[in-house]
């Protein structure tokens, strides 16, 4: 329930009686500041000139009207011009008991908007890194909320299958590969291309070098390089479909197709569509032409085609090279035509780092000056960087961390802490897996996720791996711990499930603040929506998770005597527990059964 707005309507009720003048929109009410007493404030300064008197006079006024009119404000003080309202505690029985009966609590009703998210985007010459992580995490949880949000959302991935860097690691594997394979080297197929993409930067600074010695000037010998000069031919034959290089080229991409699918596993993401570029370029150079005929874009004298974006404070951009092979744009536009006749979506969003916010402007002009309207519902999820203590990773130079030993290494750790603070005492060594496997990426998950998408973020895996703080692993022990005691009381016959409380029920002050929190999970998911990002969801889980933990270590559960002090305490826990995997499951994190 939207208690302002509730509260809002309430008060409305009574005061248009006696001010017909007053509207809905000069009643303001907020959740009242922690340093004051109450549970809402009504602001009274937008009434003040409409009641004609001071704002003292006013609040004080409308605290004994409404006090006297409205059956749950128990009481209420005056702060300068605010009126702070405490509610009765029947009225936060019948909030928690509204929140039960709601099967998908915090969760929108079905809209007719759908939304495509495009997410992870690799290109086939390295296997996933930490950078790549960040990515897929977030744009699968952006995914899941704009989902309960109501959205129909369809999860995409273009994979950057074609391009100049694809032929650099074709180019060394046949220059050097000596006709390796994944099967013969027990290498992840991703991996395996990946080496010689490291091979060939390292080959081709060697030629730089050598040329330079010559005489050559650097420039120039980038260009001259033979290994540089036989990538950009194999990428003219590939758009030729020459039949040799073709059959490599599905090789080794075949090989990266799956490892990469080992580690989305691994990761817990997946999609409804896949794309890939080796497509899509071509109805974006369909996009060139007609832009060409159109007078949108033009050539220069080596046949290039560029468009000037000058005068409209950007530049002039490359969209086909001057050997008619494609560039990034020239697909992008492919992409996104061939997307919105698929599916014609109200927008369509791409998650993709912050150094390419200029790219998605111009991609956005560019669809809008060839008369495509659908480009208003172009999104670009901009987001920072990830970066490690010893600094930025480079992917050419193999200084990068690879998500298949990033997530290996996070198992590894939560297993080996798990064992060692005695959670996981009287498992299986099946079940000693699985929860390491849980809490490993639970907290590799929720350390990339709390940081708000838009900030750049150092990743610390011992800092991830805590079980107190603001981490995964405190969160998923909380949970275990609730469904620990909910066990327990189930194995000694103590009923509490579907049990209401009733009206005679009485909160205590954590009890409130308890049900506060659940009854603001409505509003967090709007909020998280709204504004993409899954950091508003995990600071929610956080508050809930260490409020739960102060309520659980001041009062008895199972061991309390009063049969309806009990019964209360394992219904709000458990209700606890079920918000926090609903919300957990938004940032795709898995919750352990027990710990």
């Amino acid at each position: 329930m939207n208690i302002e707005q509730f509260v809002q309507e309430k008060i409305y009720e009574v005061l248009k009686q006696q001010y017909s003048e007053l509207t809905l929109q000069q009643i303001q009410v907020q959740k009242t500041r922690k340093e004051f007493e109450g549970d809402y404030t009504l602001v009274v300064f937008p009434m003040v000139k409409l009641l004609k008197s001071s704002p003292e006079a006013v609040t004080q006024t409308l605290g004994e009207l409404l006090t006297k009119e409205i059956p749950f404000f128990e009481n209420y003080n005056v702060v300068k011009g605010f009126l702070n309202i405490t509610f009765d505690k029947s009225f936060w029985v019948e909030c928690f008991n509204a929140i039960q009966e709601e099967e998908n609590f915090g969760f929108g009703k079905p809209t007719q908007n759908s939304v495509m998210v495009e997410y992870s985007s690799p290109n086939t010459n390295k296997p996933l890194h930490l950078g790549h992580v960040r990515n897929n995490l977030l744009g699968y949880s952006v995914a899941k909320i704009a989902e309960a949000n109501g959205n129909k959302v369809i999860k995409v991935n273009l994979v950057n299958d074609r391009g100049i860097h694809i032929c650099k690691s074709m180019v060394a594997w046949q220059r050097y590969g000596n006709g390796e394979t994944p099967e013969s080297t027990g290498m992840k197929g991703d991996h395996l291309v990946g080496k010689y993409y490291v091979e060939f930067d390292k080959r081709y600074k060697s030629e730089i070098s050598e040329l330079m010695q010559g005489g050559m000037d650097e420039d120039t010998a980038k260009k001259q390089a033979p290994i540089m000069q036989e990538a950009s031919q194999m990428l003219v034959k590939w758009e030729s479909k020459d039949t040799d290089i073709y059959s490599l080229w599905e090789t080794m991409n075949g090989w990266v197709y799956k490892g990469f699918d080992v580690t989305y596993k691994a990761l817990g993401v997946d999609f409804d569509e896949i794309y890939y570029e080796s497509n899509t370029y071509l109805l974006g150079k369909k996009l060139v032409q007609i832009g060409l005929e159109k007078e949108v874009f033009y050539r220069k004298e080596d046949g290039s085609a560029w468009i000037n974006l000058e005068s409209d404070g950007l530049d002039e951009k490359l969209l086909l090279r001057a050997d008619g092979t494609s560039v990034y744009m020239t697909q992008d536009l492919g992409t996104a035509l061939e997307r919105h006749e698929q599916h014609n979506m109200d927008k369509m969003m791409y998650v993709v780092g912050n150094e390419q916010n200029y790219h998605f402007q111009v991609l956005k002009l560019i669809l809008k000056k060839l008369g495509y309207g659908f480009s208003d519902g172009i999104y670009h999820l901009s987001y920072g960087m990830v970066e490690l203590p010893e600094g930025k990773m480079k992917s050419r130079e193999g200084t990068v961390v690879d998500a298949d030993d990033l997530i290996a290494g996070m198992i590894s750790t939560a297993k080996e802490m798990s064992l060692e603070l005695g959670k996981l005492s009287g498992f299986s060594q099946e079940e000693v897996d699985e929860v390491a496997r849980i809490v490993g990426l639970g907290a590799l998950k929720y350390f990339i996720l709390k940081v708000d998408p838009k900030k750049n973020m150092l990743f610390d895996p011992k800092e991830s791996i805590d079980f107190n703080g603001n981490t995964g692993p405190f969160i998923q022990y909380s949970y275990a711990r609730i469904r620990s005691v909910l066990r327990k009381a189930e194995e000694m016959n103590i009923s509490f499930e579907g049990v209401k409380l009733s009206q005679t029920t009485v909160l205590n002050e954590k009890e409130v603040e308890l049900v506060k929190l659940l009854n603001e999970f409505e509003n967090v998911v709007t909020i998280a929506g709204n504004n993409n990002s899954p950091a508003v969801i995990a600071n929610y889980c956080y508050d809930l998770a260490k409020e739960f933990n102060s309520y659980y270590h001041s009062y008895q559960f199972i061991k309390e005597e009063n049969a309806q002090l009990r019964e209360t305490r394992l219904v709000i826990a458990q209700e606890i527990s079920t918000i926090l995997k609903r919300a957990l499951a938004l940032m795709g994190i898995e919750v352990p059964k027990r710990m």
